[in-house]
């Protein structure tokens, strides 16, 4: 007879999720996961597989949070301002409370780099390419920017958001602030 889950697995995982978000994947033991999840391995695995099978349902579970952001990109009609609406926003979802935990894709990328399981890395390169569409799509708005300027520009917005991934780690608000009104001021 199997057993019957006396957790609630979305909130489990969001545990993890905020764990991984805040240590990474390496410094993060079993041991800390059980406690900060409140079930033991066995749970863990039984739901999620391995270490990186829950590192992977955190990052979707991050990436369906962090959509609702990006969701209202595409709702804008002035694209650039919908983009740098989103910059600001970010910030805000990264520096909950007094944490500053960056950008979950982003510091997992920085901490595993090319050692990543395959389907983490393609997890990754996933999302980032589905944010730079939307960025692209979000400047194509604008009639008067060419293809090549819409690629440049979003590939520019691209990286410019994982320097604000990383910085919103280091930087204080009004520096970072100062960075975003920058970015907006180049394109």
């Amino acid at each position: 007879m199997p057993r019957i889950k006396e957790y609630n697995e979305s909130d489990v995982l969001e545990k993890a999720m905020n764990l991984f978000w805040r240590n990474g994947f390496e410094t993060t033991s079993m041991h800390m996961l059980e406690k900060e999840m409140g079930i033991n391995k066995f749970s863990i695995y039984s739901s999620f597989g391995s270490k990186q099978g829950l590192l992977l349902a955190s990052i979707k579970c991050y990436q369906e949070q962090l959509n609702s952001l990006l969701t209202e990109i595409e709702k804008g009609k002035n694209g650039k301002q919908a983009i740098k609406n989103y910059f600001y926003k970010f910030l805000s979802f990264s520096q909950r409370g007094n944490n500053k935990n960056g950008c979950l894709i982003t510091n997992t990328k920085n901490e595993l780099g090319d050692k990543a399981a395959p389907e983490i890395k393609n997890a990754l390169v996933n999302f980032t390419l589905g944010v730079k569409d939307i960025f692209a799509n979000a400047l194509s708005k604008d009639s008067s920017r060419t293809v090549e300027t819409i690629n440049q520009q979003s590939d520019y917005l691209l990286i410019a958001m994982f320097g604000l991934s990383s910085a919103s780690r280091v930087f204080d608000r009004d520096q970072l602030e100062n960075y975003i009104e920058q970015i907006f001021n180049s394109i």
